[in-house]
């Protein structure tokens, strides 16, 4: 149960690239600016007896938009399937297919600091903004439109995970950008 009033300062993003065997080591990318899911999904209602008898709701992810002051050049050729020749140019390639990745950060809280994981992401091309250099320098980032689909993890179809720094989770909790943390058995269902 959190222990925070409100979150603030996104920080410590990370990819980790799915492999056969789950997720590879998380690498760390700077220059995180913002991070802002959108859930995806209905709502459905059922009417009987003259009111709302039976509600259901979808839990189809998330689309968001992922803004980092610079990505690296390595992981979008390796997010997105593109290329860096021999020159060190990258090099769009319009049918690369893209590989799908989790994404790890922390936000500050007025307690505690959060840590998340989004499970099942895929990236489209970013969105930059190029402007020139007028009497002040304007620094603009790089946007990532991602898409977060549910994943099944030991049987549940898991999207995301949140933790925060407990009396007993001190372990899960400092290793958490070491490795992609999957929920361990005895949660809630």
């Amino acid at each position: 149960m959190s222990k925070n009033k409100v979150t603030f300062g996104l920080e410590k993003v990370h990819i980790a690239f799915v492999a056969e065997d789950g997720w590879e080591t998380p690498v760390p990318i700077p220059g995180a600016v913002g991070w802002s899911p959108e859930p995806q999904g209905e709502s459905s209602t059922f009417y009987a007896d003259n009111t709302a008898y039976f509600v259901v709701n979808s839990n189809n992810g998330y689309t968001g938009e992922l803004e980092m002051a610079l990505i690296p050049d390595a992981i979008l050729a390796e997010m997105l399937g593109w290329e860096i020749d021999s020159n060190g140019a990258l090099i769009e390639i319009s049918n690369a297919i893209p590989k799908k990745f989790a994404l790890l950060g922390q936000v500050q809280g007025d307690a505690k600091n959060r840590r998340f994981v989004y499970y099942d992401c895929l990236a489209s091309r970013p969105s930059k903004e190029l402007t020139t250099k007028g009497e002040s320098v304007e620094v603009t980032a790089d946007t990532l439109s991602v898409t977060i689909s549910p994943i099944d993890i030991d049987g549940k179809m898991i999207v995301k995970a949140d933790m925060e720094l407990s009396d007993t989770n001190a372990t899960a909790f400092n290793g958490f950008f070491g490795a992609v943390y999957t929920p361990t058995a005895g949660g809630g269902a």
